[in-house]
């Protein structure tokens, strides 16, 4: 219990810091939001009543602890691009990113875990030495490039793969799919490559204990060897990487879905900088905060189930 304690302050203190940052960060920064929404012609007597109608003429202080409670309640403030409130513009873009997001994350470990197993158990074999080199190439393609590259000889070869544009689930399964596939891939592939990696250097340290050799010396097939107790066994270095593979893709939605025309989240983080959109700038800011911060905690909830000893620090 004390461990999850812990954990769970550590994420309020993360959520705090990143908040104070972020509201500090656009107090800085070039650019005025009030002459964005009345365009460079306002006269200093409708700059002032913007100003003063939207809190901006009040301390800094009164304004990040509104902006916070705000945050508490769900209410991120108004969009000044699209004057309508940021929490509204948020939930009509998040089922893209999610849903992008999550098959991307399905793609991964569909992939990833079979490959590094495969490899593992044929180790320093032409099969392993390929699949070594090729992953090696896969982290290192940069993913706006690697889209491009599904674009070309993908989407424009086959027509199921749509290049750009969204169908939501509702309207139709096999339209979402078939816009969401290339993008998911674009995120995934490099993820894919580190996370095999990983996963083949985490079975080759277990197949190397004695327990491996004890329960092949009971006659165990090689097949429940791997998965019952070698996989098993390595999962807390692989869910390590893999937190880190989810906060990564929580991330690639960013570019991702401006390459593919995407109507995410990160689409809208573009044009809201662009815009000095400086609410919704925030507002998005603090989405992907939370959601990398809450998927390491489920993470760190995982290690302390799958080896209790974290437990006991």
């Amino acid at each position: 219990m004390m461990y999850i304690l812990r954990r769970f302050i550590l994420l309020i203190t993360t959520i705090l810091l990143v908040s104070i940052i972020t509201f500090g960060v656009f107090q800085i920064l070039p650019g005025d939001p009030v002459r964005t929404m009345l365009g460079t012609e306002a006269d200093p007597t409708q700059i002032e009543n913007l100003r003063s109608e939207l809190g901006l003429d009040r301390p800094l202080y009164e304004q990040y602890t509104d902006w916070m409670k705000g945050l508490l309640t769900g209410e991120l403030g108004n969009s000044i691009r699209f004057s309508m409130p940021v929490k509204d513009l948020l939930f009509d873009r998040l089922p893209v990113t999610m849903s992008l997001a999550g098959l991307t994350l399905v793609f991964v470990l569909l992939i990833s875990l079979p490959l590094g197993m495969f490899a593992a158990r044929r180790q320093n074999k032409f099969s392993d030495i390929s699949l070594s080199t090729v992953t090696q190439v896969g982290m290192a393609i940069p993913s706006f490039w690697l889209g491009m590259i599904l674009i070309l000889y993908i989407g424009m070869q086959f027509s199921f793969f749509k290049i750009s544009g969204y169908i939501p689930w509702t309207q139709s399964v096999a339209g979402a799919i078939s816009t969401l596939v290339l993008p998911a891939l674009t995120i995934a592939i490099p993820q894919i490559a580190v996370n095999f990696r990983y996963v083949r250097t985490a079975i080759l340290e277990q197949v190397q204990l004695d327990y491996v050799r004890t329960v092949r010396s009971k006659g165990m097939s090689e097949q429940n060897v791997m998965y019952k107790h070698v996989l098993k066994n390595s999962m807390i270095p692989i869910l390590t990487v893999f937190g880190l593979i989810m906060a990564e893709v929580v991330a690639g939605t960013i570019i991702v879905e401006q390459v593919f025309s995407l109507p995410g989240v990160g689409q809208l983080l573009i044009t809201a900088i662009s815009n000095r959109d400086f609410p919704l700038v925030q507002g998005i800011v603090m989405y992907i905060t939370v959601a990398v911060v809450m998927i390491n905690f489920m993470v760190d909830i995982l290690y302390s189930v799958l080896d209790p000893r974290i437990r006991l620090r």
